[in-house]
């Protein structure tokens, strides 16, 4: 099994206490932004992977998805899921996409929301995902942006001045992929950081073609409901790619 944070008990209810919020990025920002990117989803396969709670399966079902092939190391994820997000058209799994054996050919969409940058094995990943999917399939997923990860210390990387105001925001190390291990909720999170460049040209290589990339802004809206989003403006906090085969 794969790096499993989520399964960890504390990490785990706070992550909960967090998504549970009424306003947080995944709502305002995150969520909508990979919605926006979707090709139609009617009568479509799909595969999510690290689906976490299964409200985006569910989404998609909504929106006339034939199937949705759901996966997650997180067997408390799931479990939150099959309890919330149960659907007879969704099939959670307990894999690692790093292990996951889809068929060649099986799905029209694969989606991934901020679980890529988990991965050792970029390569790798991508290679499975270019085969499982079908001529002119789709692929849509968000990572953290690489200026987010870049650093070798990943902790609060704004720049205050003495009455903590924000004067900018340091990237270093961007050139130094790897590994870098962050405290959030919880120390000791390990997450990859890679380039942009590295992505895309992955991607490339692998037979698919760019079809978008967006950093996302939040709207005036979203600010006024939640006013720390207003340092998007500043620096992104995501990456999201559309790809086709």
């Amino acid at each position: 099994m794969k790096q499993n944070i989520y399964d960890n008990p504390i990490f785990f209810h706070q992550y909960k206490v967090l998504r549970q919020k009424e306003l947080n990025y995944n709502r305002l920002l995150e969520q909508p932004t990979m919605k926006s990117l979707l090709p139609p989803l009617t009568n479509s396969d799909i595969l999510d992977i690290g689906c976490g709670m299964g409200e985006f399966a569910k989404y998609c079902i909504d929106h006339q998805a034939k199937h949705v092939t759901a996966l997650d190391v997180s067997s408390n994820m799931l479990a939150m899921a099959k309890q919330e997000h149960a659907h007879p058209q969704i099939d959670y799994q307990l894999q690692a996409i790093e292990d996951y054996e889809g068929p060649s050919y099986s799905f029209d969409c694969i989606t991934s929301s901020l679980s890529l940058h988990y991965v050792k094995d970029f390569d790798a990943v991508i290679d499975r995902i270019a085969r499982m999917l079908r001529h002119n399939g789709v692929f849509v997923f968000s990572v953290e942006h690489p200026i987010a990860t870049a650093r070798q210390a990943m902790e609060d990387n704004w720049i205050y001045d003495d009455e903590h105001n924000r004067l900018h925001y340091a990237i270093d190390h961007y050139h130094e992929e790897g590994l870098r291990e962050q405290t959030w909720l919880v120390e000791g999170v390990v997450k990859y950081h890679r380039t942009i460049a590295t992505m895309i040209n992955t991607l490339i290589a692998h037979g698919l073609t760019i079809e978008k990339i967006v950093e996302p802004l939040p709207s005036k809206e979203a600010i006024l409901q939640l006013p720390s989003l207003e340092k998007e403006l500043r620096r992104p906090s995501f990456l999201f790619i559309k790809a086709k085969k």
